[in-house]
């Protein structure tokens, strides 16, 4: 067997996170939200209140990236976007009680997706520490 080649494991990485991706559509449709939405919400039920600038950087998205998003979510009634108490440039993200209240809807959208990639546990764990390593080493 030869070395595998950066670019085969960036496909793979890649190819992966898209069916992944694809995979959630149907578990997020009854709660109205796209992947990178669900990514934020799991975000903010672990830290609730949190400035745009740390909510993007705890999701891994850039900030006008967010933008829109916080809109869709503040439409949904999932989240309020405020100006910070003294900073006129700062908004504040916070869950509503309808956003509170999708807890336990999200951990088990996490849980079946989780199930549907058929790893036990241990592989979860061991794929996750590999792809923090990845993103370590690459920022």
């Amino acid at each position: 067997m030869g070395p595998i080649h950066q670019e085969q494991v960036c496909y793979t990485l890649y190819s992966t996170s898209n069916v992944i991706t694809h995979a959630y559509r149907s578990l997020l449709e009854p709660l109205k939200l796209t992947y990178p939405q669900f990514v934020v919400m799991m975000a903010l039920l672990q830290k609730d209140r949190v400035s745009v600038t740390e909510l993007a950087e705890a999701v891994g998205l850039k900030k006008p990236t967010m933008t829109p998003l916080l809109k869709r979510l503040e439409t949904l009634g999932y989240i309020t976007r405020e100006f910070e108490a003294g900073d006129e440039r700062q908004k504040c993200i916070a869950l509503t009680p309808l956003g509170q209240s999708l807890a336990d809807a999200v951990d088990d959208v996490a849980r079946k997706a989780l199930c549907a990639t058929g790893l036990s546990s241990d592989e979860a764990e061991l794929l996750i520490s590999l792809c923090q390593k990845i993103k370590l080493e690459l920022t």
